[in-house]
């Protein structure tokens, strides 16, 4: 067959320009890359690349400390899986707030695929994902996040938590089941304006699984998969985590089974009812191919409620444990409490009074570091950050640890300190190098709550 072509003149004359391309094609390449460089790392073996090098269990300590080495943009290779880190308050800021478009693509890993297809709000990119993130904050927005109808609601669960604890009669006992339960129910009533028994089997079984699942996504195997995705069947983790994802999904799909055969497009009762109406009223305008699917529907329902639930129950038994370990704080938060708020209610209009009590829930939130490492993302278009390049479509990682503890903005990083949130007279301060929730376009939704 090649002798068939190089007997053509044209085609030889073709297969020569096509060589002078390629050629030209590398010479570029090289030449861009010599005056575009990449930024550093540890030199990968081959194959594994990186991973001898870092410890999964504690990756964000890992890449913290190879920032210290490399500074505050590297790369490392996660077996052939190539990851740019960023590192410290100010670099994390020019990458994720200043340059927000580039670095604002959410990097769908093998595992979140498995369990969203693309689908919904957390684990999605483009314009569904930009359209049910409208959605989902509107409409929260309307019921009341971080405003008086979610504050009656948290009100009402915390009278059923409290009942909770009181049944032990002082002496001590294991508070994390009934935090979670709590923390799911405020989600729950916002998502399907309904609670849920403590001793409910089904919404037991769904916190524990929801629990389990964001446990083992942090393992070293599921890792290593979200690497090197050909491995998934051998995981015995991977396969944990689909099926008690598969049974979650049931569970929620029959709360909304249920929403939608008392659905009244006059009283919108939840986050269900409103994208439901909205649905319809896109099917009654003849408006096909809309974002609003059962699919987004479930995805996103399914998203918001593990999110919520875990990441508010986890703050909240940080500050309980801060508050045993630091009973001067815990003295000093109480006599603020009788003293502003008396034997009344604390209400979110207090929150100004309390500027103490401020300080403390954000340094709870800053000292915990429930989320080390933010979920990563992927640059949208070619980037140069610090002086690199960094190339379309490459996996960025953000190490909020270096964040939260960047000894350059805070003046104990490595101590509890309320004083972080003060100023000199008493009065609460906000701090540009808080970033729990991460920033940006991707920026946690449930902030408010």
């Amino acid at each position: 067959m090649l002798e068939d072509i190089f007997q053509s003149p044209t085609s030889v004359s073709l297969f020569g320009v096509f060589v002078a391309l390629l050629l030209l094609h590398l010479l570029h390449s090289t030449f861009s890359s010599q005056k575009r460089p990449e930024p550093p790392g540890p030199r990968p073996l081959p194959v594994f690349g990186n991973l001898f090098q870092v410890d999964l269990k504690r990756l964000d300590q890992s890449l913290f400390n190879l920032s210290k080495t490399y500074g505050p943009v590297f790369q490392v290779y996660f077996g052939p899986k190539k990851v740019v880190v960023l590192a410290g308050y100010r670099t994390v800021k020019e990458a994720l707030l200043n340059q927000a478009d580039e670095f604002g693509n959410r990097e769908i890993t093998p595992i979140f695929y498995d369990f969203s297809e693309g689908h919904g709000i957390v684990f999605s990119n483009g314009d569904s994902w930009k359209e049910m993130r409208r959605f989902a904050l509107s409409t929260l927005k309307d019921f009341g996040m971080g405003r008086k109808m979610s504050e009656e609601i948290i009100i009402e669960e915390c009278g059923y938590l409290i009942k909770e604890m009181e049944q032990y009669g002082g002496e001590s006992f294991n508070n994390t089941q009934a935090i979670s339960y709590t923390a799911s129910n405020v989600i729950s009533a916002l998502m399907f304006a309904k609670r849920f028994e403590y001793k409910d089997p089904v919404f037991q079984s769904m916190v524990e699984k929801d629990k389990q699942n964001i446990h083992l996504a942090g393992s070293a195997s599921i890792m290593i998969y979200n690497f090197i995705p050909w491995l998934g069947p051998l995981l015995k983790n991977r396969r944990t985590m689909l099926k008690n994802f598969i049974d979650g999904r049931a569970d929620i799909w029959r709360k909304i089974e249920e929403l939608k055969e008392t659905l009244d497009p006059e009283v919108c009762r939840c986050l269900v009812d409103a994208f439901l109406i909205r649905k319809k009223q896109l099917e009654d305008s003849k408006i096909k191919n809309s974002h609003y699917h059962d699919n987004n529907l479930l995805y996103s329902i399914q998203g918001l409620f593990v999110a919520g639930t875990d990441t508010t129950a986890t703050t909240l038994k940080w500050g309980l444990l801060y508050l045993t370990k630091f009973p001067h704080i815990q003295d000093r938060i109480q006599e603020k409490l009788s003293r502003v708020v008396g034997s009344c209610q604390v209400r979110i209009e207090d929150r100004k009074n309390l500027p103490y009590t401020d300080a403390v829930i954000h340094e709870t939130q800053r000292f915990a570091n429930i989320g080390p490492l933010a979920l990563p993302h992927t640059t949208t278009k070619d980037v140069t950050l610090q002086g690199y390049f960094i190339k379309k479509g490459t996996t960025v990682l953000t190490v909020l640890t270096s964040v939260l503890y960047d000894e350059n903005e805070w003046e104990s990083p490595h101590s509890f300190n309320p004083s972080h949130f003060l100023d000199d007279e008493g009065k609460f301060i906000r701090r540009d190098a808080f970033m729990p929730f991460s920033a940006g376009t991707l920026l946690d939704l449930g902030i408010s709550l």
